[in-house]
């Protein structure tokens, strides 16, 4: 019975951004400092009306974005290369115009990232990398 609880933990592990609260701290400005700044740069191209921006602790996501405008990015956006932090910016703020993956969301992602499914992998390997699981 033991073997078969740690066969389940470690099949149905879930994949964990969170980090401890003084790295959170330490980091979480810096992150919304950053969001800020490139939601601000490719929103020109856009032209998105989006409304509160928040900086978060999330466990498993690096951004989110609700049907009411608000943007909400994990802090380790902060740690990450230029490139990928920004393509999570990109992906967050196409969803105030489509909440989906739909094909148009996509395309709209591929205006400032056309190679966005290779920015996808590499995210993906940062991921599994910064938690051990790869």
């Amino acid at each position: 019975m033991r073997r078969n609880f740690k066969y389940f933990r470690i099949v149905f592990r879930r994949v964990s951004l969170r980090g401890a609260k003084k790295e959170y701290l330490e980091y979480k400005e810096r992150a919304l400092v950053l969001a800020k700044q490139r939601l601000e740069y490719f929103n020109q191209k856009y032209g998105f009306k989006f409304n509160r921006i928040s900086i978060k602790n999330q466990k498993t996501r690096w951004g989110s974005c609700s049907k009411k405008g608000n943007l909400n990015f994990n802090y380790n956006i902060a740690l990450l290369p230029e490139q990928l932090a920004d393509y999570i910016i990109v992906h967050e703020l196409c969803h105030l115009q489509e909440l989906n993956h739909s094909r148009k969301f996509w395309g709209l992602v591929a205006q400032s990232f056309p190679d966005y499914l290779n920015l996808r992998k590499k995210l993906k390997s940062f991921h599994k990398n910064k938690t051990g699981l790869g």
